[in-house]
């Protein structure tokens, strides 16, 4: 329903824009939410994008939709802007969010930008522009509720209704010491059933989960999830409580996170490839194929070492395929249940050994019942019991091997700090191929004695 609406949108848009009704494009771009312009921006020309943004009148609503866009469309959008239209945009923005676009933009007209951004938000935006980027100090809010924990249930509400109508996330009310520490957190619902006079530290919850600025964004995310709440307090080193992490930004950034992981995974970059052009989609996934040409090399050199076997016994070229192929199949199965576990928690590659044991054993049995299948078939197509038994063993190893390899190398990579994304794609596929290679015709010589 969702890809229909994007399609009659872009279609009506594109149709407009080929006419040149400016009035009507003008009011439908000003009636549709910036999310759906943003996913048909990306089927556009830069000029009619261009055009497409400048007939939008809400400047908030522009500002949304730049933070949808990609981040090339992004740039190019932005070379085509004054300093000064920039600024009128990232002052209905929230900081956060404003930080982020800026890193978006040359060194040299962000600068432009933060100079002519004036006031308390100026100095909150480079206060976040300070924190390392994927962290939680990037990523934070610092329009939230923070009370002191001798405050009275009435100052609080009191307090509420003066300072914070443009709280972040309101439902939550943190409770801090004299020195700003973070000590507490309640509910706003709690806040209004109790007696008026009662203080604040008699009833908040001392319980409280939060990050230090530095923590990555994924880790945020993932307490997010495994708290079930609607925001993370962000504390500096000495506790201090400097901002919250809201669950819109860790949907963003789950978002991104799986986006990256998928597209390392199939050994692609970590970039969006969609939107590229043909030279940069090239040169992205350019290095992330040189491991699978070289294993792929590596595995001709092995064939041609056993050239005199398969000139004796011409039936092996035959099982070559299916045996490449289970064993590359297990290792990504494995690589992928590892990596996903890793990345939502449910996995600590503390327990390596017990990880890996589990994959092998699963590699093991598999590789029995499709070694069964196969040998069988091999015996019944050519009726040597030689070749049918190596062929059985030598995919019994392959996806064993190959379990082993997809579940060790994410949890090799985890611990020494290197993405386990990584190993999913070109390195576990490339390593299975050779490995399966090897095994298959060594298996084979030995048994048939050629």
């Amino acid at each position: 329903m969702l890809d229909d609406r994007s399609k009659i949108l872009t279609d009506s848009l594109k149709r407009l824009l080929r006419r040149g009704a400016t009035t009507h494009l003008a009011k439908i771009v000003n009636k549709t939410h910036a999310t759906d312009l943003a996913v048909t921006f990306r089927s556009l020309s830069r000029t009619n994008q261009r055009k497409l943004l400048n007939l939008i009148h809400d400047i908030e609503k522009k500002g949304t939709l730049l933070m949808e866009l990609d981040e090339d469309i992004l740039v190019d959008l932005f070379e085509g802007m004054d300093v000064d239209e920039i600024v009128k945009i990232f002052d209905a923005l929230p900081k956060d969010d404003v930080a982020g676009l800026l890193s978006s933009l040359p060194e040299e007209k962000s600068d432009a930008v933060l100079k002519k951004m004036k006031g308390e938000g100026a100095e909150e935006i480079e206060d976040l522009l300070k924190y390392e980027d994927e962290t939680a100090g990037r990523i934070m809010v610092t329009d939230f509720i923070a009370l002191k924990q001798d405050m009275t249930a009435k100052e609080a509400i009191e307090q509420i209704q003066k300072e914070h109508h443009e709280a972040e996330m309101p439902f939550y009310l943190y409770v801090v010491d004299e020195y700003g520490k973070l000590v507490g957190v309640s509910s706003l619902r709690q806040l209004v059933l109790v007696p008026p006079e009662t203080p604040l530290k008699e009833f908040m919850t001392t319980d409280v989960v939060s990050v230090e600025t530095s923590v990555d964004q994924e880790e945020v995310a993932k307490l997010v999830a495994q708290y079930d709440i609607l925001a993370v307090p962000v504390v500096d080193e000495g506790h201090r409580l400097v901002g919250i992490v809201t669950v819109d930004d860790v949907i963003d950034v789950f978002r991104r996170e799986a986006t990256e992981d998928i597209l390392k995974m199939a050994g692609a970059g970590e970039e969006f490839v969609e939107t590229k052009s043909v030279m940069k989609s090239t040169r992205i996934r350019l290095p992330w194929l040189f491991a699978s040409c070289v294993g792929g090399i590596i595995a001709s050199l092995i064939i041609g070492y056993y050239t005199g076997l398969l000139n004796q016994m011409v039936y092996l070229v035959a099982f070559m395929p299916v045996i490449a192929g289970m064993g590359g199949n297990v290792g990504t199965q494995s690589s992928t249940i590892v990596v996903r576990g890793l990345a939502t928690g449910r996995i600590n590659i503390r327990d390596i050994f017990k990880v890996v044991l589990k994959e092998l054993s699963t590699g093991v049995i598999l590789g029995i019942i499709y070694g069964l299948i196969v040998g069988l078939v091999a015996e019944f197509r050519y009726s040597t019991g030689g070749l049918a038994l190596s062929v059985g063993l030598a995919l019994m190893c392959s996806m064993s091997v190959a379990a082993l390899m997809g579940a060790l190398l994410p949890m090799v990579f985890a611990r020494v700090r290197i993405d386990p994304a990584v190993a999913t794609g070109p390195f576990v596929t490339t390593a299975t191929d050779i490995i399966s290679v090897f095994f298959y015709f060594q298996i084979a010589a030995t048994l048939l004695k050629i």
